[in-house]
This record gives structure tokens, C-alpha cells and sequence, in this order.
């Protein structure tokens, strides 16, 4: 009887083990598929890599179209509680600017999600932006610079522009030349993947 239990205990604890862990995105229509067939995004193509790496890993996508940093803040315990994630990935900050809002407000919401990523003891990859040059060159420069300064400030993995790969070329782009299509979703996974996997398994 006791060998049994043994053996059984050693096995759950094995199965805890090997089980993956999480990779929290926590982002807007960028991450969530907005316009594109459900599954088709990078999030998912993140997800494939990893499986085809077997790295140990699952992403998890708490991305919600629309969102801000305001919203993204509120959500962050509850899904940092409820995931425990060992990397969390901030995909959020455009709704902000798009709606001219105060870029320190902004700086403030990431800096307290990067907090309470860190203080649940995951790593951050941040991920940056670039707005449109209608919103005035200071403000798109201060928008752009937010994220590389805010990285550094708090220690944390950057992607510096998450459409970098395909910005100039409106063919990976949906009729409102705002939201990639599904075509460029594999070139976003490709550009995150290349910040992401260094992350992956560190002490």
C-alpha cells in the first residue's frame, strides 16, 4: 500500500513538473484577432512555435480589442492570480495615443503592470508602437520613446516596434490600413519570437 502511494505521489509530481508554463499577452485588437479568422493571429503562431520547440510553454491571450492601458491595468491581478505566468507580454498603449490621451497616464499604467508582473514574479516583454504622424511629430516621438525609456526604468525585454517588419507595405494590411491581416501574422510571431525566445527557460 505504501509503495502505491509512493509511486502515485511521484508521479503526480512528476506530471507538475513537466507541465507547461504560461505566457501571459495581455494586449489590444493587435493580439486579439481583430478582422482576421479566429486562430489566425501571431498570439496563436507564438503558441505553434513554442509546441514545435517543445520549450515548455503555453500562451495564454487575455487580449481585448479596443482596450487601453487603463483597462489592461484593471484586468492585470485577476489574470496574473488566475494564470500565474512565467512571462507576461504587454501588447497596449495605442488605443491611448489614438485617442490623444496623456502619455504620462499612460507610462504610469505600464509601469505599475510591469510591476505587479514582477512582483508575481514573471518576466515583462514589453511590446512598443508607432502612431500615425497625423498626431503631431513631438507627440508620435514621445509615444514611440515611451516604451525604450520605460523598458530600461524598469528592467524589462522590448520589442521597440511590433509592425516593424511589415509597416511600409500596405498589402499586410486590412482596408483600414490600421489592423494587419492574416497575412502578417506570421512575420509579427517571427519578430517576437526573436525577443521572446531568449526569455524562455531563464534562471
Amino acid at each position: 500500500m505504501c509503495l502505491i502511494n509512493t509511486t502515485t505521489a511521484a508521479t503526480q509530481t512528476e506530471t507538475r513538473e513537466k507541465a507547461p508554463q504560461s505566457i501571459l499577452v495581455i494586449g489590444d485588437s493587435l493580439a486579439a484577432e481583430y478582422g482576421i479568422e479566429r486562430g489566425s493571429g501571431w498570439v496563436q503562431h507564438l503558441n505553434q512555435k513554442l509546441a514545435e520547440t517543445s520549450a515548455g510553454y503555453r500562451v495564454i491571450n487575455a487580449s481585448i480589442s479596443g482596450d487601453t492601458t487603463s483597462g489592461g491595468l484593471t484586468r492585470l491581478p485577476a489574470v496574473l492570480e488566475k494564470h500565474e505566468p512565467a512571462i507576461v507580454i504587454i501588447e497596449l498603449g495605442s488605443n491611448d495615443a489614438l485617442r490623444g490621451l496623456s502619455l504620462d497616464m499612460t507610462r504610469d499604467n505600464l509601469t505599475k503592470m510591469i510591476n505587479l508582473a514582477h512582483a508575481a514574479n514573471a518576466q515583462v516583454l514589453l511590446i512598443g508602437m508607432r502612431i500615425p504622424p497625423n498626431y503631431g511629430p513631438t507627440y508620435t516621438e514621445a509615444f514611440f520613446t515611451l516604451f525604450q525609456n520605460l523598458a530600461v526604468e524598469e528592467n524589462t525585454a522590448l520589442v521597440p516596434f511590433l509592425l516593424e517588419d511589415i509597416a511600409t507595405d500596405r498589402n499586410y494590411f486590412q482596408d483600414d490600413g490600421i489592423h494587419p491581416n492574416e497575412s502578417a501574422q506570421p512575420i509579427l510571431a517571427d519578430h517576437i519570437w526573436s525577443y521572446l525566445a531568449p526569455m524562455l527557460n531563464a534562471d
